[in-house]
């Protein structure tokens, strides 16, 4: 048997912007890519702090440095520039497996950066 339990989470960055006519997912700064553990087309669960939306996307890499949280196509429906947003990766793994299983966190700061 699998279970799923918390792989990466990306806790509280806010949406630097938004492109509704564009194939839908998030863009994430490679580097807080990185830091988490995650890669390109990546499934992820995203909770918008500021309204309570909740929906699943796919990750775009974004441009390294930048701090860029962009929700696209029908996702940037969901929250709006400056909204504060929790971005959750989930793996599947045996229970034993998830006993020792420790999720890749990161807390960036008020600007996007990994602090």
């Amino acid at each position: 048997m699998l279970i799923e339990v918390l792989q990466a989470k990306i806790h509280n960055v806010r949406i630097t912007q938004t492109e509704l006519n564009y194939t839908g997912s998030i863009t994430i700064d490679a580097d807080m890519l990185d830091a988490a553990g995650l890669i390109a087309n990546q499934k992820v669960l995203i909770v918008n702090n500021n309204n309570g939306e909740r929906f699943e996307t796919y990750t775009i890499i974004g441009e390294r440095g930048t701090g860029v949280i962009g929700l696209n196509g029908a996702a940037a429906r969901r929250g709006q520039v400056g909204d504060e947003l929790i971005i959750m990766s989930f793996a599947q793994m045996t229970p034993e497996e998830a006993k020792t299983h420790k999720p890749n966190n990161i807390y960036p700061d008020r600007n996007n950066r990994i602090i």
